[in-house]
């Protein structure tokens, strides 16, 4: 009776440590459960910051990458840029120079201009009398005189109307200044008599005389003789046809033509001459 009193009791014994025993578990299991449920609440929330995290790089690297094409860009438009304003600076120069050119040769017109106006002023009478012409072309001024108004059929002894217009003609350029006054002869293409009176061989030596002579009044009614100088072309620069008689008149003439004076050999020369080099001296020689 003893002993079943004994195994009764320990029954309900081993019954309420298996309930412990249970319960404890269950709620290992509850904390397990609730640091798992933790543990992923914290996996999905460092997910989420990964991928805003990357979805920031993502935006950074395009930007960075849109900044680079930018700057590519901006670099690529500086130097066109840079390039038009070094063409806009070059073709500033350019219109300088151009500008510097034009207001030069205006000066130069107007000088022309005003010299033309002044020698034509003080030879109105001749000029409407025909007795001379005037012209200008390129910077040259010239004066025409026909040989008939000035000298006599092969003749280089200077009319009395003749002498009278180029004394008119000398007054007008005596003043004038920074020209070269070069008096050229010209005749037609009829042959100088081969007679025993005739003092020429040929048309070259009566141009060129006459040229001197018209030359030599120049001088002595004050032009620089510096200015001066004296050609003769004979009949080989014709300004009409030699076939006709009206043509052949205008061929024998006297053109007195004022050019600019650097077209004058001495002027040439000198300019030649600064611009050589010195030679430089040679060591003299040592003395054995």
């Amino acid at each position: 009776m003893r002993m079943r009193w004994c195994v009764l009791l320990l029954v309900p014994l081993v019954g309420c440590v298996s309930q412990k025993a249970f319960e404890s578990k269950s709620l290992e299991a509850q904390n397990l459960k609730q640091q798992y449920d933790e543990q992923q609440a914290q996996m999905k929330a460092m997910e989420q910051k990964l991928a805003e995290t990357k979805s920031a790089a993502d935006k950074a690297q395009k930007e960075n990458t849109e900044l680079e094409s930018s700057l590519a860009q901006s670099d690529a438009e500086r130097r066109a840029l840079r390039k038009r304003v070094d063409e806009l600076s070059e073709l500033n120069q350019e219109l300088s120079r151009s500008t510097e050119k034009l207001a030069a040769a205006k000066e130069a017109l107007e000088k022309r201009s005003s010299e033309y106006e002044s020698l034509a002023k003080s030879l109105k009478d001749e000029i409407k009398t025909g007795k001379i012409e005037l012209s200008e072309l390129k910077g040259r001024m010239v004066v025409k005189m026909k040989d008939k108004i000035l000298f006599s059929s092969g003749s280089t002894k200077l009319n009395k109307e003749g002498q009278e217009a180029l004394e008119k003609v000398a007054q007008a350029l005596k003043d004038v200044q920074g020209k070269l006054i070069r008096v050229e002869g010209h005749t037609d293409n009829v042959p100088v008599p081969t007679d025993a009176k005739t003092e020429f061989a040929s048309n070259w030596e009566l141009s060129t005389t006459r040229s001197l002579v018209v030359v030599k009044l120049l001088q002595e009614q004050g032009v620089p003789p510096t200015m001066l100088s004296a050609l003769g072309y004979g009949e080989y620069q014709p300004i009409a046809s030699n076939q006709t008689v009206d043509g052949r008149s205008l061929n024998r003439r006297i053109e007195i033509v004022l050019a600019p004076a650097e077209q004058a050999p001495s002027a040439v020369v000198a300019a030649s001459a600064k611009k050589a080099p010195v030679p430089a001296a040679k060591p003299a020689a040592k003395k054995k």
